[in-house]
């Protein structure tokens, strides 16, 4: 298998030459990827295997982009590695509440391609088929990916004492379909909160791991 460095994600530089290729570049730094991006080809005459990892704990998904119907919207960083010939872009969130108040900002990433690709989430994850007029109502920070028919807006939770003391945040993220749409149940940032916060630096204890040796517990297994 020959490891190959390009500019932009390969598929602009088969169909529009240089300028594609600085294009397709640009869009990926927008959404949080690296301007250039690896390719792996198989030399060799039978099947060899080539391995990738997540860049935190959660699920890898496979996306199939030819039976989705050839595009998809993910959140940001969420792309994990794909068939050469899918293009990575820009999806623009035009409402400015689901821009400042979604969780994913203004800008996702938007698949585009007939082959496979594969997406990384945290936690646990659900896909879910909506049906025409259909709507669900979600944590913000919950939405991994979407397929283009699912329109996506922010409602407000409607009670001020929820939205102060539920612990969900103001706003929930309303998914009407037709279409599917994928969801996640520990979102990095949330992950890294909670970790933040268990630390002993932050104030963080051992409280609740059931070891009977409490402080001594942690000096003989090493994490103090």
């Amino acid at each position: 298998i020959e490891m190959e460095t390009v500019f932009g994600d390969g598929a602009q530089q088969q169909s529009r030459g240089i300028v594609g290729a600085l294009l397709g570049a640009g869009k990926r730094l927008l959404t949080g990827e690296s301007l250039f991006m690896t390719v792996f080809t198989n030399q060799g005459a039978g099947k060899h295997r080539v391995a990738f990892a997540a860049p935190y704990p959660g699920k890898i998904l496979a996306m199939d982009l030819k039976q989705l119907g050839g595009q998809l919207i993910c959140q940001k960083d969420s792309f994990l590695c794909a068939a050469r010939g899918v293009s990575i872009g820009i999806a623009f969130q035009r409402k400015i509440g689901v821009g400042l108040f979604g969780g994913e900002g203004f800008i996702m990433q938007r698949l585009q391609g007939d082959g496979l690709c594969f997406v990384h989430a945290g936690g646990t994850v659900h896909p879910l088929d909506l049906q025409p007029v259909q709507t669900l109502r979600v944590d913000t920070g919950c939405l991994v990916a979407l397929q283009p028919s699912v329109s996506y807006d922010i409602q407000f939770v409607g009670k001020i004492k929820t939205a102060l003391f539920g612990g969900e945040g103001l706003f929930y993220a309303a998914l009407t379909g037709p279409g599917r749409v994928w969801l996640q149940s520990l979102p990095l940032s949330r992950m890294a909160d909670r970790i933040y916060k268990a630390a002993p630096a932050a104030g963080g204890s051992r409280q609740g791991e059931g070891s009977i040796l409490g402080g001594l517990g942690g000096i003989l297994d090493g994490d103090r």
